[in-house]
């Protein structure tokens, strides 16, 4: 099958289609037919072995797991002998070991159905980025209705999903976003914009009961003093923290700060599971969650998708489809 394979670290040049193997199936596993997969800022990470911590996990030299991107909607094509809950020809999204790629395997835990009103390339936007957003509001954040949320990183690819889901859980919601995509912020169903370009919220005197932060570009100070007194800091990546720790760094040391203070400064770790995919798709069905996709690339331009990725020119979610 074709696949979109790296045997180094470095930028997107390292990219590169290539046959490759089908991929085996365990007991517990279904072979997906992948009609899209999207990008996420952990592709990047492991395109260039940045931060430095990781490798051990990773791979020293070089990944060792050749094929980025692990969100994907498409086909069931086969299903392990212990599969009950999918068959050939279902159409499913969720989270697979290497989407960029023809075929993926995937563990049931971590697939859905797909959302029916939504395309391949639309419900591929979602897993990770939308779960990530999902589990630092409800299950780090503790997020209740009435409360006043703060979004900093609110049109990039987890926030669009933030925003939307804070929305949902009835909070009112200020998106942080650059001047160019204030009105993306807005048609997300943001109560209020702050351009950071022009305005430095953390001098605002506003105060917020859960911030949830992507972008890592205020000191834990400045944060805590727009945090309501017994609020709380979500801290989501972010690529602060130079080429050793990253935001990785931050986010691990983000409880010491609040030591001895009613606020809680918390780092997020976020796993996607079959039932995080479950509740995304109600929201969706619902019409309260939507992707944002920015543009859609055939497999082929992998290389150029990332590139884009990785300079943050764009507004949402970018898309593969490996028949385009």
């Amino acid at each position: 099958m074709k696949a979109i394979v790296q045997d180094r670290y470095g930028d997107s040049s390292v990219l590169h289609l290539d046959d490759v193997p089908m991929p085996t199936i365990g007991d517990d596993d279904v072979l997906i037919e992948v009609r899209a997969t999207s990008l996420n800022i952990g592709d990047i990470h492991l395109m260039t072995g940045l931060p430095l911590i990781m490798r051990p996990f990773v791979g020293f030299k070089g990944p060792r797991q050749r094929i980025r991107s692990m969100d994907v909607a498409g086909l069931v094509h086969s299903v392990g002998p212990r599969v009950t809950a999918f068959r050939p020809g279902d159409e499913v999204f969720g989270v697979v070991d290497a989407g960029l790629a023809e075929y993926a395997r995937a563990s049931v835990k971590k697939i859905a159905p797909k959302p029916a009103s939504l395309s391949f390339e639309q419900a591929s936007a979602i897993p990770t980025s939308a779960a990530t957003a999902l589990h630092a509001l409800r299950d780090t954040g503790h997020v209740q209705a009435g409360q006043k949320v703060l979004i900093i990183g609110a049109s990039g690819g987890v926030g669009i999903f933030a925003t939307q889901l804070a929305k949902a859980f009835g909070t009112h919601v200020t998106g942080v976003a650059s001047t160019a995509k204030l009105d993306l912020v807005r048609s997300l169903g943001a109560d209020e914009v702050i351009d950071y370009t022009t305005t430095d919220f953390t001098r605002s005197g506003e105060r917020y009961d859960l911030i949830v932060d992507m972008a890592s570009t205020h000191t834990f100070g400045d944060l805590r003093g727009v945090l309501a007194p017994d609020g709380t800091l979500v801290i989501v990546g972010g690529e602060a923290g130079g080429r050793f720790t990253g935001g990785v760094g931050r986010a691990m040391t983000a409880p010491l700060r609040a030591i001895g203070s009613k606020q809680k400064l918390k780092g997020l770790i976020s796993l996607t599971t079959a039932a995080d995919l479950a509740m995304l798709t109600e929201f969706v069905e619902a019409g309260k969650l939507a992707p944002v996709i920015d543009a859609a690339h055939p497999l082929a331009d992998a290389s150029e998708a990332m590139a884009h990725l990785q300079s943050s020119r764009g507004s949402g979610k970018l898309v593969l489809t490996p028949a385009g």
